[in-house]
């Protein structure tokens, strides 16, 4: 790895996730390049997480991970407002669910270390893709409590307690720790969350996995782990402010994690000017190019551009036809 080079924004390559609720659209709409499998569920695009590692694709410092870059060029990566990390703070990823997924619930901070060895995960979704009829479960029903779950739970009534909606393309949902949730078959997104996967599985809609048995379920932690004063989750409503180029949505600002949506069809600005903090780019719609020190960096539906922390605010413009769509993260 080039210790001393200047940064220059990174291309990781994807970390394909195969699971039992997955499909074909990582590759037929999203273009990734899968095998012949047709479970391939989700698309890790930055991780620094035991359970995957991202690697440098292209470049001077193609094939560092991103774990040894937050070690070795944290303050240049990071940026000084995100400060020293162990570890790089966001898991941003596409997920397939050609099924549905099981019900489920993430812990906080403390519940994730005490309970799963791991990190809370508080996480954002933007729908990228939905069919017709397709479900996004989000939080539990109003005056839903601990003893009315538990009962759901056991009597395998689950669906009756939680709230839902049919999604579109665009919607953004924010489900911090604690929230039940369950994404619907049909529905293709982009997450971001904290850098975490602890997941305690509620229930699993009666399913068994390749093995012919149940999967296993973690209701004690379930129950423990979800707010209860959470109630009924809905897309999230934002602003739009007119940019040079397009317009700027801010969508979440949370401690963990803030994302923004910007519609462009002219040339713009991309990044923090001030070289605080490091963006990640996500493509979800058309394509642009964003440009550094001569270098162009495309990017389209499905792919994933991190600009560090040194690299300050690029130019971008549309490449292709029509409007292009970025999605940007960092840390507040």
């Amino acid at each position: 790895m080039d210790a001393d080079g200047p940064l220059t924004p990174l291309r990781f390559t994807p970390i394909l996730k195969r699971l039992i609720w997955g499909g074909r659209r990582l590759g037929s709409k999203l273009h990734k390049d899968l095998g012949p499998e047709d479970d391939y569920a989700e698309s890790w695009e930055l991780s620094d997480h035991r359970h995957g590692q991202s690697v440098v694709a292209e470049g001077p410092l193609a094939g560092s991970t991103l774990h040894e870059l937050v070690i070795a060029r944290g303050p240049d990566l990071l940026g000084e407002a995100v400060g020293p990390r162990e570890q790089f703070p966001l898991l941003v990823k596409f997920l397939d669910a050609h099924q549905v997924l099981s019900v489920q619930v993430h812990p906080d901070d403390a519940q994730g270390r005490r309970l799963a060895d791991d990190n809370g995960k508080t996480e954002a979704w933007v729908v990228i893709d939905a069919e017709p009829g397709s479900l996004i479960y989000a939080g539990l029903k109003s005056g839903v409590d601990r003893a009315g779950f538990a009962e759901a739970l056991e009597h395998g009534r689950i669906a009756e307690v939680l709230h839902a909606f049919e999604p579109k393309a665009g919607d953004c949902i924010f489900i911090p720790a604690g929230t039940v949730h369950a994404i619907g078959a049909g529905v293709l997104l982009a997450e971001v969350q904290q850098m975490s996967d602890a997941t305690f599985r509620v229930d699993d809609w009666g399913r068994v996995g390749p093995d012919g048995s149940p999967r296993t379920l973690h209701q004690a932690e379930a129950l423990e782990v979800t707010d209860y004063e959470r109630g009924p989750v809905d897309p999230v409503r934002s602003r739009l402010d007119l940019i040079d180029g397009g317009t700027h949505e801010p969508m979440i600002r949370c401690p963990y994690f803030a994302i923004d949506r910007y519609v462009l069809t002219g040339p713009s600005r991309i990044g923090d000017p001030q070289k605080g903090r490091f963006t990640a780019l996500i493509g979800l719609g058309g394509k642009v190019n964003v440009s550094h020190e001569g270098q162009g960096y495309p990017i389209e539906l499905g792919q994933t551009l991190l600009l560090p922390a040194s690299v300050g605010a690029c130019p971008i413009e549309p490449s292709g036809e029509g409007e292009a769509i970025v999605l940007t993260c960092t840390v507040p």
